[in-house]
């Protein structure tokens, strides 16, 4: 289940919660309460599984760029040292080998430089999710917690 759609369903039992009159506490049910809060506890551990897939993701992408350099420049240097003879079409070869070598370093390069922040913007995201849950979930502990300390009276 989807941790967003937990903290959905933790807001909508706070929605459907009764108000206590000229208070700002509400009564939980609290069974309901509980099982979102064991609910969260067993989706937040998939949300980091996924979030370390993305990240194996990333050094599969970065593994293929850098192996598909290594090529291009195996490629380019045999093709260079077949080119032996001195005349301006083994330098013409000579400079457009290092063209190429040069821009498969740069692709590679932005491949890295795009995945890393993809990822990092994933997981920045995520984070603030979590921690909008959390912090959600503790504001209802403490509600929670402070209401059952007052006495009846009130």
């Amino acid at each position: 289940m989807d941790i967003l759609h937990l903290v959905d369903r933790l807001e909508e039992l706070f929605n459907e919660s009764k108000p206590i009159w000229f208070t700002h506490s509400v009564v939980v049910d609290e069974d309901r309460m509980l099982d979102l809060i064991d609910q969260m506890r067993i989706t937040i551990p998939d949300e980091i599984k996924k979030a370390q897939q993305l990240l194996a993701q990333r050094d599969r992408v970065l593994a293929q760029a850098q192996e598909e350099a290594n090529r291009t420049i195996a490629l380019a240097r045999e093709k260079s040292e077949k080119l032996v003879d001195k005349d301006p079409t083994t330098l013409a070869a000579q400079v457009r080998a290092e063209q190429i070598i040069n821009q498969a370093r740069q692709e590679s390069e932005q491949t890295r430089r795009d995945t890393d922040e993809y990822v990092v913007q994933t997981l920045t995201a995520m984070q603030i999710e979590l921690e909008k849950s959390l912090n959600q979930v503790k504001n209802g502990i403490i509600a929670l917690q402070t209401e059952k300390r007052k006495p009846l009276s009130q």
